[in-house]
C-alpha cells in the first residue's frame, strides 16, 4: 500500500538546553525516499514491522522491533540524529543524540 505524501512542516523543533548538540535544527525533510517502506528491506527483500523516517535526508528504515534495525543503523553510519515515525497515527520524533522523544 502507497502511503501518502508526508509533510512536516508541522513538527515542532526537538531542543534540550545545555546539551553539547541539541536537535533543534529538525525537521528539514520533506518526503521519504521509499514512502512503500524501508530502503533496506525493500531492496533486500526482508520484512519490517514499523518505518521510521530521518529528517536529515529522507531515508526510510525499520524500527528496533525489526530484525534489521535498519533506521538505528543510519544514525550511526550518518550521525542524522532525529528520526520520526511514519506509521498513521503516530506523530513522535526520537533524538538520538539527546535521546529524548519530542
Amino acid at each position: 500500500m502507497r502511503r501518502p505524501e508526508l509533510t512536516m512542516s508541522w513538527l515542532r523543533p526537538i531542543s534540550v538546553p545545555g546539551t553539547a548538540r541539541t536537535c533543534a535544527a529538525a525537521p528539514r525533510v520533506r518526503s521519504a525516499n521509499t514512502p512503500d517502506g524501508c530502503e533496506e528491506c525493500l531492496r533486500d527483500g526482508t520484512r519490517w514491522v514499523h518505518l521510521r523516517l530521518c529528517l536529515e535526508c529522507g531515508h526510510v528504515g525499520c524500527c528496533d522491533s525489526s530484525v534489521m534495525k535498519h533506521a538505528t543503523a543510519h544514525f550511526h553510519e550518518t550521525d542524522h540524529p532525529v528520526m520520526r515515525s511514519i506509521e498513521p497515527g503516530e506523530a513522535w520524533r526520537w533524538c538520538f543524540v539527546d535521546e529524548i522523544v519530542g
